[in-house]
């Protein structure tokens, strides 16, 4: 099969699944006030999915690597249908305990299956399909640049209850997606080596085996602090600037299509700089982002420090997977993958807690300050360890 056609349909696996991340998740807080939680309830809420995301992540990864009943497309479609199924009971649901039941299961599944996405592309161009990874991401990024004005101005006209039908519009397209993309049969050959290879799915296991490359995680986790803050508390950074709703709408829309240009041009970048050297780069340009924002004195600035999405997260993201898969043994392929969107998903606990409670008791420049702090401490741990970092291929 053509590796044009691989990569379309691969794209739009990553396009549905951002997309409905922008109804989804970033509308969440929206459609639960607008439900009667209050924002200590929607916190909770928004942890605990996270919290159970960063739990499972590393165990569904690990049954995936040893069973071979269970692969990424089969356990990704459980978790899209189950998300599918959250959103119908949501549209119908009335009282505040079904309502947080549901919601904490929409979030924490599709949280739990974006490591899955990522090594899929993996797993199937190691069994003879050529996708473009960088490319595909970055139309799944595009997928949530693009939905992201649609939903907003569906949820004006219509009210929060459309967001739950707009999930299960999504997450259909996504799991003909998913079920449509079939990978071919594994070889003897690759099956021969699997049997060969010991497989490290506890925790304890894993950091001996891997000890520079989870360094390299908790730097990740460190470095992730500032980029979340800044996309959770966007609208509080503005608004002392005069931005609106309307604004960071706008902003949000830009720095998700720049991401577009890098990622699908990571393929080239990478056989000119190596994995290793991007990874410095874009860690680096994340503070530097967070900089900017510090000393913003108008919106122009903010839109400056919103552009840094391009040589930071857009060129971040593809190189953690990469590096991943250069460093990983078969069978722990997939838990690599697993342990980077985990990185990510705890630096968002730990600063959506933090942040809101700096935001509220030092205000924003207190908070950025403090963001800056901890980037710097990501982006010198990332920038040493990427170095002893023993790759495989």
């Amino acid at each position: 099969m053509k590796s044009k056609s691989r990569t379309a349909h691969y794209a739009l696996i990553c396009a549905s699944y951002f997309a409905a991340y922008s109804s989804a998740h970033a509308y969440a807080a929206v459609f639960l006030l607008e439900k009667g939680f209050s924002n200590t309830m929607i916190g909770v809420v928004l942890a605990l999915a996270n919290v159970l995301s960063v739990v499972l992540q590393p165990i569904s990864a690990g049954f995936i690597d040893k069973y071979k009943a269970f692969t990424n497309r089969k356990v990704s479609l459980f978790c899209a249908f189950g998300c599918l199924i959250s959103s119908v009971i949501l549209v119908f649901a009335k009282g505040p305990a079904l309502i947080f039941s549901f919601y904490v299961l929409l979030y924490m599944l599709q949280m739990l299956y974006q490591p899955l996405i990522q090594a899929m592309n993996f797993e199937y161009t190691d069994k003879g399909f050529k996708i473009n990874f960088g490319l595909a991401r970055g139309l799944g990024s595009m997928g949530y640049a693009v939905a992201s004005p649609f939903v907003g101005a569906l949820v004006e006209k219509n009210g929060v209850s459309v967001l739950p039908i707009i999930n299960i519009l999504i997450f259909s397209i996504g799991i003909i997606a998913l079920i449509t993309f079939i990978a071919p049969k594994e070889t003897e050959e690759a099956n021969d080596k699997k049997s060969a290879e010991e497989i490290h799915n506890s925790f304890i296991s894993f950091v001996k085996h891997y000890p520079a490359f989870m360094i390299f995680i908790l730097g990740t986790t460190f470095l992730f602090f500032q980029h979340n803050a800044l996309g959770d508390y966007l609208f509080q950074i503005i608004e002392p600037l005069g931005g609106t709703k309307a604004t960071m709408g706008t902003l949000v829309m830009v720095s998700a299509s720049l991401e577009l240009p890098a990622m699908a041009s990571f393929a080239f970048f990478r056989k000119k700089l190596g994995t290793k050297n991007i990874l410095v780069f874009s860690s680096i340009m994340f503070t530097v982002k967070t900089i900017i924002m510090l000393f913003a004195n108008s919106i122009f600035w903010v839109y400056v420090s919103q552009s840094f999405q391009m040589i930071a997260y857009a060129l971040f993201i593809p190189g953690a997977a990469y590096l991943a898969e250069s460093v990983m043994e078969e069978l722990d392929k997939t838990k690599g993958q697993a342990y980077i969107i985990t990185a990510i998903t705890l630096s968002g606990v730990f600063s959506s807690l933090v942040c809101g409670r700096l935001l509220d008791v030092l205000g924003v420049k207190n908070m950025l300050l403090v963001c800056v702090a901890v980037g710097i401490v990501g982006t010198l741990i990332c920038s040493i360890v990427l170095g002893k970092i023993k790759t495989r291929k």
